[in-house]
């Protein structure tokens, strides 16, 4: 079989950026973490899931991709959880609260995902974390028993 060579360029020159152009992707890391956590604590505590990457410019990129479950039980008087995704001790987001109907109870089971483009400005090893609390001190779990996952990707400036 013959291999096409568009306008006579080789594979590597049609796929690569050209010099100067960020936005290649430079090394990944990924993390994972299976632990089931039950609180009823309002304040932030850690998952345990959590990874490090070392950019090597302190002008690139870190692109964040979690993926976790939660589950509970909510009444018309409890509000539910969040999550906060923080790098080393700095916060970064903040994900929206869900839970309390006014008027029936019900047991809710969500598959999380999000994606946060962080700009940590550093060529030392970075730490991100997923954390979580109630929002009312009722209990809530954050289920990882299908394995969380967290996954770092530096790109260039």
């Amino acid at each position: 079989m013959a291999i096409i060579k568009p306008n006579n360029n080789t594979i590597s020159a049609i796929t690569a950026l050209p010099a100067g152009v960020g936005g290649k992707v430079l090394q990944v890391v990924t993390a994972t973490d299976g632990t089931v956590l039950s609180s009823s604590s309002t304040s932030y505590i850690d998952t345990g899931l959590s990874a490090s990457i070392t950019p090597s410019s302190s002008s690139n990129k870190v692109l964040v991709i979690v993926t976790t479950g939660t589950h509970g039980v909510d009444t018309p008087t409890t509000s539910g959880m969040k999550l906060k995704l923080v790098r080393n001790s700095t916060d970064l987001i903040e994900q929206s609260s869900w839970g309390s109907h006014p008027t029936i109870n019900y047991i809710y089971g969500q598959g999380h995902c999000f994606n946060y483009l962080d700009s940590p400005s550093s060529t030392s090893s970075t730490t991100y974390k997923l954390q979580y609390k109630s929002n009312d001190g009722t209990n809530h779990v954050l289920e990882n028993a299908s394995t969380a996952v967290m996954t770092l990707l530096e790109v260039s400036a």
